[in-house]
């Protein structure tokens, strides 16, 4: 399976756009870069294991 980028790019850019208006003050300018991808996988692993959260 490979990855459209084309199909992802309004969703990258609303990343960005949220990631420059609320984290852009509480990181250096650049590390915030190093906060949006893992909370994106956490974000993801949550949905994922959403239907678990019963039995934990």
């Amino acid at each position: 399976m490979s990855l459209n980028t084309q199909s992802l790019q309004p969703i990258i850019n609303f990343l960005w756009t949220v990631a420059d208006d609320v984290l852009v003050n509480t990181y250096q300018k650049g590390k915030y870069k190093d906060v949006i991808l893992p909370m994106v996988v956490i974000r993801r692993l949550d949905l994922l294991l959403e239907h678990t959260k019963e039995q934990v």
